[in-house]
């Protein structure tokens, strides 16, 4: 069996706040958000009263215009793929699972519908490496022991100081790191 990748789409492989952010900031001009002030994960504290979860997140076709997270994911996450049982774990309001399917399809097309699975709790599934932003499904991970990388955001920055946990800022050589990290001979894998 190959090792397991589980891998968040939101501000992991794509940029969702910044998006978001640029839509608040165009609708509620008098509450402007800058990308460094969301520093925890539930933002309502920061937000417009009338800009509610739904309205930040659920605007219909954000999540078809996402941009990918940096030049080199899509290639990574191909080269991870023909090695890796990759499977991508995103939480999803139901209005966004058919958009978020579609940015995946445009964007990483050799990712098939049994590798897209929408879970809020991710520390259900079984998988031996997390990768993430999201504090609320890296610690679980971490306390069930197993593997995670880090996507740096402001809303981790708390956790990251006080964890030990490797950080992967860019997705340039994420292949090699994640070989390193789950120390595979990849040998002993077959290639898809």
């Amino acid at each position: 069996m190959k090792p397991i990748i589980a891998v968040d789409m939101d501000d992991t492989i794509c940029q969702l706040v910044k998006r978001a952010l640029y839509y608040n900031n165009l609708e509620f001009p008098t509450h402007q958000l800058r990308y460094e002030d969301m520093t925890l994960w539930d933002t309502t504290h920061l937000r417009h009263p009338n800009s509610t979860h739904e309205v930040f997140y659920c605007r219909p076709g954000l999540f078809e215009e996402l941009e990918l997270y940096d030049e080199y994911v899509t290639e990574e996450m191909e080269k991870l793929n023909a090695v890796y049982d990759v499977i991508i774990v995103t939480a999803a309001d139901a209005i966004t699972v058919v958009e978020k399917w579609n940015w995946l399809q445009r964007h990483m097309p050799f990712i098939t519908d049994t590798q897209f699975i929408t879970c809020r709790r991710k520390n259900l599934l079984q998988f031996d490496l997390l990768i993430d932003d999201g504090p609320h499904n890296l610690l679980p991970a971490i306390a069930d022991g197993k593997k995670v990388l880090c996507i740096p955001h402001p809303w981790n920055l708390k956790e990251r100081e006080q964890y030990t946990m490797p950080v992967m800022s860019t997705w340039k050589g994420a292949k090699e790191t994640i070989d390193q990290l789950l120390e595979i001979n990849l040998q002993s894998f077959p290639h898809s």
